[in-house]
């Protein structure tokens, strides 16, 4: 009998069950996975979910492996539109922290094997769960054949299309949005050094966010999803839009989705509880939904923990947690709306105008300070 099983070891469920084990309860993860990807869709790790890093004692290490992305630069058709200086934020993390998501994942499963051996299990699929009243069962399958795992509670940490949210009778209704982006990490050619840089152009956003190792990552909005990109049509877009060259022969990862977010509508069934894109799936552009996950595991676990050390109070602790963390997906969520709006084409007529009202709406140092919060989910 475990006291937790983590259903999914992406980078929500490792830290999860650092934190579980790091409390001293018994947790397993369990992760279809044979190997850990490769693939870096999120990187920006934003300074509320950075200081919830801390308490698992990984932030340093990836400071140290990572970008500091102190100003975000706007620009459109060559000229400079304004600067957003994250310097005005409040406590001492006044950047946005840039790490390939492969980086962040190995951190997190090394520290976990390094404490807690044995704590993440690979190649093993939950095949279903079920609460049997002061317990959960959770039927596995994995190479060494199929078994069935007890345990106190299971966190579903299995991403966006959540078999065990789904298996717990959890609606997640989907909004699609008409958003769909390429994007793809190239060696960084241009003079921006560690600045994010934001392209508004007429045909759709281009963002430019630099990565440890003399890379930076672009992300282009397209009009309709792209099966197979390559980086020749990639770099062509940038060219295009921006005037920037980027050699396509430099390129180290491509990838193209459209945009979709959902949001469950309870995160507690029983003794099930899901976290991350299980509970909540916003925009990628910007790691929202990487950030949400850390932040509620750390909303979580003094919960797991306290109830299963005083049996006591445990419905009660986390209806709030509930409701804290589905309003706080709520609000991400909006913001992610706004963002992917404000990137969309828009004709040189009304460009030109809207830029020069955000021009000197960034000029204002209270709108300012408010647009570096937003950005970086404070």
């Amino acid at each position: 009998m475990h006291d937790v099983i983590v259903v999914g070891g992406g980078p929500v469920g490792l830290y999860t069950a650092l934190l579980l084990r790091q409390a001293g309860l018994d947790a397993v993860v369990l992760e279809r996975r044979t190997d850990r990807s490769s693939h870096s869709r999120a990187i920006g790790i934003h300074p509320p979910a950075l200081r919830a890093l801390e308490a698992g004692g990984i932030a340093d290490e990836l400071r140290e492996r990572g970008v500091l992305i102190r100003d975000g630069v706007a620009r459109s058709a060559g000229r400079h539109v304004g600067t957003i200086s994250f310097s005005t934020l409040p406590g001492a993390e006044t950047y946005v922290l840039a790490v390939p998501q492969a980086t962040t994942e190995e951190i997190l499963e090394r520290r976990l094997e390094e404490e807690f051996p044995g704590t993440l299990r690979r190649g093993v699929s939950v095949l279903s769960a079920r609460d049997a009243g002061d317990h959960v069962l959770a039927s596995t399958r994995g190479q060494g054949g199929d078994a069935v795992l007890q345990a106190r509670l299971l966190v579903a940490a299995d991403g966006a299309r959540s078999s065990i949210r789904d298996g717990a009778g959890i609606r997640a209704p989907s909004r699609r949005y008409p958003d769909c982006y390429v994007m793809g990490d190239f060696k960084d050619a241009t003079d921006d050094g560690d600045d994010a840089v934001l392209y508004l152009e007429t045909g759709g956003i281009v963002e430019s966010f630099p990565l440890p190792g003399g890379i930076r990552r672009w992300v282009v909005r397209v009009g309709c999803p792209v099966q197979r990109p390559t980086a020749e049509d990639l770099t062509s877009l940038i060219h295009e839009r921006t005037g920037v060259d980027v050699d396509p022969g430099t390129n180290s990862m491509l990838s193209a989705f459209d945009v979709q977010s959902r949001l469950a509508e309870r995160f507690v069934a029983g003794r099930t509880i899901l976290v991350g894109d299980a509970a909540h799936e916003v925009s990628p552009i910007g790691g929202q939904g990487m950030n949400l996950g850390w932040l509620d595991a750390v909303r979580l676990v003094p919960i797991i923990t306290a109830s299963i050390r005083d049996k006591q109070g445990v419905a009660a602790r986390l209806a709030v947690y509930e409701k804290e963390r589905r309003a706080q997906a709520a609000l991400a969520r909006r913001k992610a709306h706004i963002n992917m709006a404000l990137g969309r084409p828009l004709p040189a007529a009304f460009m030109r105008p809207r830029n020069a009202i955000l021009a000197a709406l960034i000029r204002n140092d209270a709108v300012h300070a408010g647009v570096a919060r937003a950005f970086t989910m404070q």
